[in-house]
């Protein structure tokens, strides 16, 4: 059973009409980058929570959640509408396996994701360890528009701190926008402009790829690699070439 800790809401950030951050001080326990806490919070008389992915990484405080406002959504609207100083309820233990000790040894390794879905990544890639044991790293962010795309100063201060380790490539779907692909990430891969785009191909002898975020996405992603580049899902008995998780 979980036990959870009182958090302190030190801002509500918001990033466009529907996505914000969540930033938080609460007592937690250590916590692996890459996973995740549950929110909760008492509305009419009822518990309400839902997971959500640290970005923050495990040596940084405060605590940072990345989500989207659903507007008729049971847990978000009334998270959005905190002020500093409010309380929230939050896991004390994190949990998920979507973290680097279950990726096994690649030359490069994929970080793949869609809207809020990028949280996990820049937890694992602002903590910085364990990714010596690769030698290019490609982070691949997908949203709809142009302007969901909240953590591009983040992104220009991981490429300083990894140099030519580090390649980040935007993706957006109903814009064209500078610096970014246009379209989505099953098509992108198919059509080759994803892997042109970070110079480099994907391999069975070289490649790993972890992809989160919506379903539909992840599930047409795993199928094209599987179907068309011969990869396999990533298991501990089995290792492969994909650690994927869903994300909404």
């Amino acid at each position: 059973m979980a036990v959870w800790c009182t958090g302190k809401i030190i801002e509500v950030k918001a990033w466009t009409d529907t996505l914000f951050s969540l930033i938080v001080d609460a007592p937690i326990a250590p916590f692996t980058a890459g996973q995740f806490a549950k929110l909760s919070l008492t509305l009419e008389g009822e518990t309400v929570q839902r997971a959500y992915s640290y970005v923050n990484a495990p040596s940084q405080t405060p605590l940072e959640f990345y989500l989207v406002h659903v507007p008729d959504g049971h847990l978000s609207p009334a998270l959005l509408s905190l002020q500093p100083g409010d309380e929230v309820l939050v896991t004390e233990e994190a949990a998920g396996y979507f973290v680097l000790e279950e990726i096994p040894e690649a030359k490069e390794l994929w970080m793949i994701a869609t809207g809020t879905a990028i949280g996990p990544y820049l937890s694992i890639l602002q903590q910085g360890e364990d990714l010596e044991r690769f030698e290019t790293i490609i982070l691949v962010h997908a949203t709809r528009y142009a302007a969901d795309l909240s953590y591009l100063p983040l992104f220009e201060q991981l490429k300083l701190r990894y140099g030519n380790k580090l390649r980040v490539q935007t993706v957006v779907s109903r814009e064209d926008a500078e610096g970014s692909l246009r379209g989505r990430v099953p098509a992108l891969l198919d059509d080759g402009s994803l892997e042109a785009a970070v110079n480099t191909q994907i391999s069975e002898e070289n490649s790993h790829l972890m992809i989160c975020g919506n379903p539909e996405m992840v599930r047409e992603t795993q199928k094209y690699l599987k179907e068309k580049r011969g990869l396999r899902k990533h298991l501990r008995r089995k290792p492969g070439h994909i650690t994927s998780e869903h994300y909404w």
